[in-house]
């Protein structure tokens, strides 16, 4: 004999409308809603997701379309977004992109056919005119404010943080530095003006580079680097991904961190604490990161003409044996 809502409603007590809304995600008394799942469980309840696609306009199903899953950022966010789906009885689809535009408009179509309650979205730098595309649930962006997009957001102070690496290895006595930024984000544009305007406020010898997605860019252009005759005493790198190619890279270059040169970058992942004596790094907020975005999306799925908002957050400086005072010197750098 098979079971239907009037059967977990009567057993937990409640309206048969009170279970959809449980079983949907929407907003319910934390009482009442653990009252409906006990009583889920007790009667094994399933329920039929096709046939409820039919009758609703969404599947309460959240996406998630990431930039690059290597990302340990992303991993990190994935994890709490995942946390809190599953606490509310919600399905997670995972997609990533690789910074392909074209990959980030079929996993959006495919949102669409999926008929998904909501997406949170690290946008493409070039995929501004997804943002123009009519979509039949709400979107919350993370990470890159994302050009065009019009849509709730929760970012990183990335101007602001870039400037306090720059303005941390001017107080160590760096005075040539140089910056590698994504060029496929937003993050990467934003991070790079923090970077040249502390720069040219302290009145250092900066110069920044943009590097585009791919294996072996970032550490290509590190080597040119620190195979000129005057290389830079620091270098920063944007995010984890492109700090890994850039130490990668000086030891390939037979240097050493910090003797030679030193580093400092976004994000504090596992490994950094673990090479020499540790990376300086900018850790952000991820896990605040991930809540922020689905506290937005649930609260835009239930105030949908609401205007839209921007939260902006800040990291943390952990300062770490790779950003030490410069050990060669010379009068240039003097």
């Amino acid at each position: 004999m098979s079971v239907g809502i009037k059967d977990v409603a009567r057993v937990a007590e409640v309206s048969p409308a009170t279970v959809s809304r449980v079983l949907s995600g929407r907003s319910v008394d934390p009482a009442m809603k653990e009252r409906v799942l006990a009583a889920v469980q007790s009667t094994g309840y399933r329920p039929n997701l096709a046939a409820r696609r039919l009758r609703s306009k969404h599947s309460n199903t959240i996406a998630l379309i990431v930039a690059d899953i290597r990302n340990p950022f992303f991993t990190a966010v994935s994890r709490t977004v995942e946390d809190i789906a599953y606490a509310r009885g919600q399905r997670v689809i995972l997609c990533n992109t690789d910074e392909d535009p074209a990959k980030e408009a079929m996993y959006l179509q495919l949102m669409q056919e999926e008929r998904v309650t909501g997406v949170i979205l690290a946008p493409t730098r070039q995929g501004g005119d997804r943002a123009k595309m009519k979509l039949d649930f709400p979107v919350v962006l993370i990470d890159r404010a994302g050009s065009g997009w019009t849509h709730d957001r929760v970012v990183l102070d990335n101007g602001a943080m870039a400037a306090m690496l720059v303005e941390h290895l001017h107080e160590q006595g760096h005075r040539r530095i140089a910056g590698l930024f994504g060029a496929a984000s937003s993050t990467g544009i934003e991070r790079r003006a923090g970077f040249e305007q502390s720069a040219a406020a302290l009145g250092l010898e900066a110069e920044a580079l943009s590097v585009v997605h791919g294996p072996g860019e970032a550490e290509r252009r590190v080597t040119d680097l620190l195979n000129r005759a005057d290389p830079p005493s620091a270098l920063i790198a944007s995010n984890g991904v492109m700090l890994m190619a850039v130490m990668r890279a000086v030891h390939a270059a037979g240097r050493s961190v910090p003797q030679d040169v030193a580093l400092a970058g976004f994000d504090n992942d596992d490994w950094m604490e673990l090479v020499g004596g540790g990376i300086t790094v900018i850790a952000q907020p991820v896990e605040e990161i991930g809540r922020t975005a689905m506290a937005m999306l649930v609260d835009r799925i239930d105030h949908p003409q609401a205007a839209a908002r921007k939260v902006v957050l800040a990291g943390k400086l952990i300062a770490r044996g790779s950003s030490a005072a410069p050990v060669r010197t010379n009068r240039k750098q003097a």
